[in-house]
């Protein structure tokens, strides 16, 4: 009977995100103003698919095969994660009272898939990341009000910078090796990655400079402090973090100026760049080499990559089931590449389906950047959007080797409380600026 559940839920699962993606789309549509589709129907289908596909999920990992019972450990993280499905909708909406319900849907979608893949994969950082998720949230209950206690946090830019710096430079300091890259920092038990932190700092700091219009001074002081930022990871061996660092300021500084001349210039000093760090730092050369022919050196350099590619290829379409395939044999699993395990367990149909449901985040997160009239909270959306969907095509093309491996944490789905909590942080700010143009459109028409 257990064997039928895991058979009939590898169609389930597809079944779940189509539906997810198909009213997702509907809804922004609407909002495009493409098609007429109800609004409510759609973000409450989107809501019921994420709590069916969390139930069916549970049912299966939950399932001690050899005992012939349920596991009353995981049983408690399905209840609250479930517990959480529901609740944490209801909150953010009642917080974010402007906010964009399919956003909420599609994270909250996203990090179920985290909790019920990290359950498969290890029991105490499925615990650990639904905690952070937890912390994640309640910090983002906080953000109007601390948004509205320092109204002025526009012209806090030498604050945003400076913190960024310090923070990258007590990484070199202070910072742990881990897996070729000095990125972390533990203090006892504790750890966190300052790079993760810098990124939310870094937009805050670009938003504030480019929020005017932006002069030759400025934008030689901000190249200038970026590519050092840029630099400091490089020596880290944060490839994947400078990579993104790199790229979110060029958008930035194109939606700020809107010169396509300087963001072309931008581009082709990035390939000169790889070329030169190719030349210099010899990990480059070996992740540059894993990329282009991993089976060469498969018991080392490119083992990584094969165990990957191994397990999306084993997968199939529909994938191997839940619990059924062999994702620990995946170095690194529960960071970069818990896409991989996902691929195996889940299919490529599901695979694809959930880069749609970041493509609806993202898209989402646009519409709202460019939709706000004041400069700066319209440059701080399309920053945090554009960082977020750097990173996600960074790891996801490194894992299907469409790129060289960065080493960089999905959003929303990879273990790391850090990576958690800064992209929930993230995302509730576009919502805030979402609530903020909601609220000066309706006192535009009471004026009328």
């Amino acid at each position: 009977m257990f064997d039928l559940l895991i058979l009939v839920s590898r169609y389930l699962f597809v079944i779940y995100i189509v539906v997810f993606i198909y009213n997702g789309t509907a809804y922004l549509l609407d909002e495009a103003g493409l098609t007429r589709h109800s609004h409510r129907r759609s973000i409450f289908t989107c809501r019921t698919m994420t709590a069916l596909m969390h139930i069916t999920a549970f049912l299966i990992v939950a399932y001690d095969k050899e005992a012939i019972t349920y596991s009353v450990p995981i049983l408690a993280v399905g209840a609250a994660g479930l517990a959480f499905i529901i609740m944490g909708n209801s909150i953010a909406e009642k917080v974010y009272k402007g906010g964009c319900p399919l956003i909420w849907n599609c994270v909250i979608f996203l990090l179920d898939i985290s909790v019920i893949m990290l359950v498969r994969l290890n029991f105490t950082l499925a615990v650990k990341q639904l905690i952070w998720i937890c912390v994640g949230f309640f910090a983002t209950m906080w953000l109007p009000f601390c948004v509205k206690m320092v109204p002025k946090f526009e012209k806090l830019e030498n604050v945003y910078i400076i913190l960024s710096f310090l923070l990258i430079i007590s990484t070199l300091l202070l910072g742990s090796k881990e897996y070729g890259s000095i990125n972390w920092i533990y203090i006892g038990s504790f750890s966190f990655q300052p790079s993760e932190i810098v990124k939310f700092l870094y937009i805050f700091y670009l938003a504030s400079v480019f929020r005017k219009k932006v002069e030759l001074k400025q934008f030689i002081i901000t190249a200038f402090l970026s590519g050092l930022l840029v630099i400091l990871l490089v020596f880290q061996k944060d490839l994947g973090s400078a990579l993104i660092f790199y790229m979110t300021y060029l958008v930035m500084l194109y939606i700020a100026t809107s010169n396509e001349a300087l963001f072309l210039s931008g581009v082709g000093a990035l390939m000169l760049g790889s070329v030169v760090a190719y030349n210099l730092f010899s990990h480059v050369r070996v992740r540059v080499a894993a990329w282009k022919n991993p089976w060469a050196d498969i018991d080392s350099g490119g083992y990584q990559i094969c165990q990957s590619l191994f397990a999306i290829g084993t997968g199939g379409l529909l994938g191997s089931g839940l619990t059924r395939g062999m994702p620990l044999s995946i170095p690194v699993v529960s960071k970069d590449f818990i896409f991989a395990a996902i691929c195996e367990e889940f299919g490529t149909i599901f695979a694809m389906c959930l880069i749609g449901v970041f493509m609806l985040l993202f898209i989402r997160g646009m519409m709202i950047a460019f939709k706000c009239q004041r400069r700066y909270y319209s440059i701080i959306a399309a920053g945090f959007t554009a960082m977020m969907a750097f990173q996600t095509f960074l790891i996801i093309g490194g894992v299907i080797k469409l790129i060289p491996l960065t080493g960089v944490t999905l959003p929303f789905v990879s273990y790391g409380g850090t990576s958690i909590l800064v992209s929930i942080l993230s995302v509730s700010f576009i919502q805030w600026v979402n609530g903020y143009q909601k609220a000066a459109d309706r006192n535009e028409v009471r004026e009328r």
